[in-house]
């Protein structure tokens, strides 16, 4: 075993060269720390975002000589490591990478990594921990990673033993990134870490007894769900992300192209189709569009591709869309008839089987029924939207933000979301005509969201340009990987749409609690002082007549920028389908409550 001494070795010029390429270290004696790195050049890493400490130190130290092949990204907290490794996976479509140390560098990953499990989100994180000697016996920065993890995880595995490091990588990237996405843990003790062994190359995993990624096609079923969307009069498909994850967003388009059957989108699906489609009616979603949500009870075929009937979709269920013949097409066989009763299930990749669908659906055009569609768009618009976009008042609205900056990005940006009030009215209004566009906690709701996932997407997707939008209040959970951005240098730019308030909270409290506003009236630093103290340039807009321009400054700015935004304090986000509520009792008004 490799001694202490050994690591603390001075770096001279021949060793600053760095190890072999990867692949190259095949018969050699090399640590598990090097065993750890060559498994990532093999899988085709090239950013990690993570914090040292102790029981991490050995790769850190193997990660020295790595580091013209492996870029670390050094965050100011855990958490903001790994929901940067969600923002790159979900800008790249490439499994993220995060390192963290024992105890508590490990625990502060335990929020991202229920994130990224319900919302399906492929990371390896690998994790530090205390020698193999001491596990158990309560030592210093020990804790008990993989029993805390493992609800939280696709798989988790603690390592003890050096040899064991090249094939358990392997199986967490393969698991990570197959199937149903999801986040992997990897706990390796120091002792492994800095043991030496004969190193036999890395090889790639592609089976794994008794774990099947995607489900076998039915062919039988892919033809029951064509035959009832053929004799449908009033069909509507709701999509999820499941289309994007399965990079089936030209398939899925063929689809609803050919079938004619109007579509909605759930928060995690927006962005598969340009928000623009004709035959694209809206969001789902208690926020969601007055269509998609009241139709949804209308409609007589109900045709799901990649979602998992989430209850903010769905409102109360034994209200929901009991007219309805329901098909379901999901990589995971867990999500059928879980919450909603299928009546076909199409089990499988949609990449596989939405083109088998498409070959045995009718073309088809259902004027009648898109119209029910837009006319309720247009009730929307005039209750709700109008009023958003175009407020008569002197006070800016967050949806007149978003208007602006679509007029300026044309939906080419990349959009990351944090969670409340200005996360619905962006996926509500923004236009969107690329895929991976938005990127918002949809299952978990983090506040503190939406900064480090931007610094990890402009990682993920540098050719675009990549939005931070967040409140006053989740941007204090997470304001400290500003230092990131100034270390390092991410092309994030950072919108604050201020409203002095926890929005959606206060949303709640006033309509359902008598306006009793409780601990909701939040006291904010001079946002634009603190990015200045991080050496990032900003503004404040307070004024309609130079929203635009400072806007446009934003996106003309050579690096980061920040443009806090003060908005209304009492705006409230319509339309809204209550809690208890049925999707179509769905109100368009605090009037209709």
């Amino acid at each position: 075993m490799e001694t202490l001494e050994k690591i603390k070795e001075p770096v001279t010029k021949e060793t600053s060269k760095g190890s072999p390429k990867g692949g190259g270290l095949e018969g050699a004696a090399i640590s598990g720390s090097e065993a750890v790195l060559d498994a990532f050049i093999q899988e085709g890493v090239t950013t990690i975002f993570g914090y040292p400490g102790g029981a991490i130190m050995p790769i850190y130290d193997a990660l020295y000589d790595y580091n013209d092949r492996l870029q670390h990204i050094l965050v100011r907290h855990e958490q903001g490591a790994i929901h940067a490794a969600q923002g790159f996976a979900r800008a790249s479509g490439k499994t993220g990478v995060v390192f963290a140390t024992s105890g508590p560098g490990a625990t502060n990953l335990v929020t991202g990594l229920a994130d990224a499990m319900i919302d399906s989100t492929p990371l390896v994180c690998v994790t530090g921990q205390v020698f193999a000697h001491l596990l158990g016996t309560d030592a210093f920065q020990e804790t008990d990673v993989i029993n805390i993890t493992t609800p939280v995880t696709k798989w988790n595995y603690q390592v003890t033993d050096a040899t064991e490091i090249p094939a358990v990588l392997a199986k967490a990237f393969y698991i990570a990134g197959s199937g149903r996405p999801g986040p992997v843990l990897i706990d390796i003790t120091k002792n492994a870490q800095l043991q030496k062994f004969d190193y036999e190359g890395y090889k790639k995993c592609e089976h794994i007894r008794s774990y099947r990624p995607a489900p076998i096609v039915r062919k039988n079923y892919v033809e029951a769900a064509a035959k009832l969307i053929n004799e449908a009069e009033r069909p509507f498909i709701i999509f999820g992300q499941g289309v994007i994850l399965g990079k089936a967003e030209k398939e899925f388009k063929a689809f609803i192209e050919k079938a004619g059957i109007p579509s909605a989108w759930t928060i995690m699906g927006m962005s598969a189709i340009p928000t623009d489609h004709p035959l694209g009616v809206g969001m789902l979603g208690m926020h969601g569009n007055y269509g998609p949500n009241l139709l949804t009870n209308e409609c007589d075929v109900l045709i799901a591709v990649g979602m998992r009937f989430d209850d903010r979709v769905t409102g109360r269920l034994d209200k929901y869309a009991k007219q309805a013949k329901i098909i379901h097409l999901d990589i995971d066989p867990s999500e059928i008839d879980k919450n909603v009763k299928t009546t076909v299930p199409v089990w499988g990749d949609c990449k596989e089987t939405l083109p088998m669908l498409t070959a045995l659906v009718s073309p088809k055009t259902y004027p009648v029924w898109l119209k029910r569609f837009a006319d309720c768009a247009a009730k929307e618009q005039v209750t709700c939207i109008e009023k958003e976009m175009n407020p008569v008042d002197e006070i800016l609205s967050m949806g007149e933000v978003i208007k602006a900056l679509n007029e300026l990005t044309e939906g080419n940006a990349i959009i990351v979301t944090d969670v409340g009030q200005h996360q619905m009215v962006a996926c509500r209004y923004a236009k969107m005509m690329q895929s991976k566009s938005n990127i918002t906690s949809g299952g978990l709701g983090t506040m503190g969201f939406a900064l480090p996932t931007a610094i990890g997407a402009a990682y993920g997707d540098p050719s675009r340009t990549t939005i931070a939008i967040a409140g006053d209040g989740g941007i204090q959970m997470t304001i400290q990987e500003l230092g990131t951005i100034m270390q390092f240098k991410p092309n994030v730019k950072i919108i604050i749409l201020n409203n002095q308030f926890l929005g959606m909270v206060r949303q709640w409290q006033e309509l359902f609690h008598e306006k009793r506003y409780s601990f909701v009236d939040i006291t904010s630093p001079d946002f634009v002082a603190v990015a200045k103290g991080y050496y990032i340039d900003g503004q404040r807009v307070d004024d309609r007549s130079k929203l635009k321009g400072a806007l446009q400054t934003m996106l003309n700015h050579n690096g980061s920028y920040l443009l806090e935004i003060m908005v209304g304090k009492e705006n409230n986000v319509f339309p809204m389908v209550p809690q208890g509520r049925g999707v179509a009792e769905i109100v368009l008004s605090k009037e209709e409550i």
